[in-house]
Parts: structure tokens; C-alpha cells; sequence
């Protein structure tokens, strides 16, 4: 990496200028609050000098670079697995994707000024120590909307159409007569098909508006839950208020909410109880939104129709958790994103904005 020293620096989130044994001529740097400031207070320059800036980019995915050259800006790959080397430590800019050195990064990277996180919320950035008060975070919010859409419709498809029930039976050699042959056409007491299903997406943002059409496509009628209510997107939408009464009427609740003390264990063995015995539980949001005790419960004592979940407290699942026997749970190994679609877009737009000392995308 090349060297440089800054002067005339008048900004929290920056540290004391480098000795003077550093050789890259001074740049000028004028900073303001607006319009560049985030809400949690951290500034940056109103206006940059492209050829002094550094940017890491991971190589746990394979980015299109190209993209980025235009802007002048230094364009250095770094392994996610190892610390970043020291060369590299004064860079300014940091793209994070299943990094699991960030708790070295955030102690050793002292002038990075902003981090592009391509997960979809803040989570790892922030529990590695980035101080969002001193540094911007941006999150790949929007990356992963489809492909969550995508996996959350195979999971109900797969829970209405017992196709887990299929493959126990195929890995005992098993013939699932029951599963096969005539069948009543939409029983009122169990969950076998999208058309005119009850569908409550608890938690609608960008990806349950990705989801939506695909459920409507197939016949299903679907509200959503969210803080306040309204129409979004063409759909009804009720108010956190009024779950308890929109729970009993649910084939298959979708819960796509974030991680947070305000929604952990937002499913609990009380609204558990207010789901028909035949609707499904499908979680592709946090895992901490489930008291995964009692959705255990409910599924051991037949409650409760099924689960399919995607996410859990505790990631990778340990061995010993009673999920794993745990009757009509359907476990998907956090399969659901995994593929940030549009990466090179939202960074190149987004360096385009830090430049230019516009308002960045997905600033947390």
C-alpha cells in the first residue's frame, strides 16, 4: 500500500495524523455535517481525493472489480480467514463479507473510515467492536432479497408437500403410501398446499415484498405484520397489536423480523398457543425471535403443525439440542442468503457517494 500523511483533520471518527516518516503529500480535507453525516453522528469529508483512498475487499466471494477502477481508487483483495496485514492497516475503506477476523480489523484498522458490510444487517461489524459513532457502516441490505424469497417459498412448498417426510421414508426404504394416492383437496385441518392458504408474514420489508407475488401467484392470501399498519405493495399490513387475532386464522406463519432485545422471543409459548394445531412456523429471520424451548413443546405434544427453521440461537446447532428429534421440523443450515446479488453495484454506488460526500445506502 502506498504511504501518505493527512493534514488539517478536524474529524471524531478520524485518529492523530501519521509520523512525519510517512511520504504521501498532504491533502486538504474540509468536512461538514451535512450532507454526508449519518444519524448516529459520525462525519466524513464533504469532498475526497480519490487517489489517496484505499480500499480491502474480500476474496470470500468473487467481486467484479472493474467496476471500481474508474474512481482511481487503490483496490486491494484481503483473505476473510487471516488478520489483515500490516501494509494494509491504514486503509480507509473496509467490504466485509464472513470475515472472522473482524475483532482484530476493528482494533488495528484505526483510520478506516467506512465499512460496507455485504450481510444484510450490522450484526457482525458492530459485535466485532466498530464504533458506528466513529466510523460510517453501510449494510448489503437489499442483496439478499430474493434469494431469501426464493428459500422461504421452498420451505413452505417443502412443509405443505411433506417432501421431508418423503426423504425419511426414501432413506429407510420405506414406501410413504399415505403421503401418495388420492387426497382430500385442501383439509381444513392440515397444511398441504398454498392455494387459499392463510399466509401471515410477520416482519415485512424488502424481503417479504420479494416473497409476495410468488405466494400470490399460487393462490395464497397473505398479511403482513409489522410495527404499524397500512397497505404496502398492495397488502395488508395490521399492526403488532392485533397479531393474537390474525395467529388464529394462520396456515403458515413466515417470520422474516431482525435480531434485537425488542424481538427476542417474540414467538413464545403464549402466541404459540393461539395458532391452529395444523399451521406451520417458517423462520428465516433471526433466530432469536423463536423460544425455540417452546416451539419444541408445542411440536413434541402435536400442537402444532410443523416448523421449518433457517436460523436458531445458536449457530451452528449444537449436537445435543432437542431439535434435532424434534417431530415435523424441517432444519435448513442458514441456507437461505448466502449469495449477495448485486455486490459490485451497491459498493461502486456507494464509493461514488463517499467521493462525491453524498449520503451513503444502508447506513445503519
Amino acid at each position: 500500500m502506498r504511504p501518505w500523511t493527512r493534514t488539517s483533520i478536524a474529524l471524531r471518527s478520524w485518529k492523530p495524523a501519521r509520523a512525519a516518516t510517512l511520504t504521501r503529500a498532504p491533502i486538504q480535507l474540509s468536512f461538514s455535517r451535512s450532507p454526508f453525516a449519518t444519524t448516529s453522528g459520525a462525519m466524513a469529508p464533504a469532498q475526497i481525493n480519490a487517489a489517496d483512498l484505499t480500499l480491502l475487499y474480500p476474496t470470500s466471494l468473487k467481486l467484479d472489480v472493474s467496476s471500481f477502477e474508474s474512481f482511481s481508487v487503490a483496490l486491494v483483495p484481503y483473505d476473510v480467514r487471516a488478520p489483515i496485514p500490516d501494509e494494509h492497516a491504514d486503509a480507509d475503506i473496509l467490504v466485509t463479507w464472513t470475515n472472522t477476523n473482524l475483532k482484530d480489523a476493528a482494533g488495528r484498522l484505526r483510520r478506516v473510515r467506512w465499512i460496507q458490510s455485504l450481510a444484510a444487517g450490522p450484526n457482525d461489524v458492530l459485535g466485532a467492536g466498530f464504533d458506528p459513532t466513529q466510523v460510517v457502516i453501510t449494510t448489503g441490505s437489499g442483496l439478499h432479497d430474493h434469494t431469501v424469497a426464493e428459500h422461504t417459498l421452498g420451505l413452505l412448498l417443502s412443509s405443505a408437500r411433506r417432501l421431508h417426510e418423503m426423504r425419511d421414508s426414501q432413506l429407510q426404504g420405506r414406501w410413504p403410501g399415505h403421503l401418495g394416492g388420492p387426497q382430500p383437496d385442501r383439509p381444513a385441518d392440515r397444511f398441504t398446499t398454498l392455494r387459499d392458504a392463510h399466509v401471515t408474514v410477520w416482519g415485512f420489508g424488502n424481503i417479504a415484498k420479494a416473497l409476495v407475488p410468488s405466494l400470490r401467484l399460487l393462490g395464497a392470501h397473505v398479511t403482513g405484520v409489522a410495527r404499524s399498519a397500512g397497505v404496502r405493495d398492495g397488502v395488508e399490513v395490521v399492526a403488532e397489536a392485533d397479531l393474537p387475532a390474525l395467529l388464529a386464522h394462520t396456515d403458515a406463519l413466515v417470520m422474516i423480523l431482525p435480531g434485537s432485545d425488542a424481538t427476542r422471543h417474540v414467538l413464545n409459548a403464549d402466541r404459540l398457543r393461539l395458532l391452529p394445531a395444523h399451521a406451520w412456523v417458517v423462520n428465516v429471520g433471526r433466530g432469536s425471535c423463536i423460544d425455540e424451548e417452546a416451539l419444541a413443546d408445542a411440536l413434541d405434544q402435536g400442537r402444532l403443525g410443523g416448523a421449518a427453521l433457517d436460523v436458531f440461537e445458536t449457530e451452528p446447532l449444537p449436537p445435543t439440542s432437542r431439535l434435532w428429534k424434534t417431530p415435523n421440523l424441517v432444519i435448513s443450515p442458514h441456507a437461505a442468503g448466502g449469495r449477495p446479488q448485486g455486490a459490485e453495484r451497491l459498493i461502486a454506488e456507494n464509493l461514488r457517494r463517499f467521493i462525491a460526500g453524498q449520503p451513503l445506502k444502508n447506513v445503519i
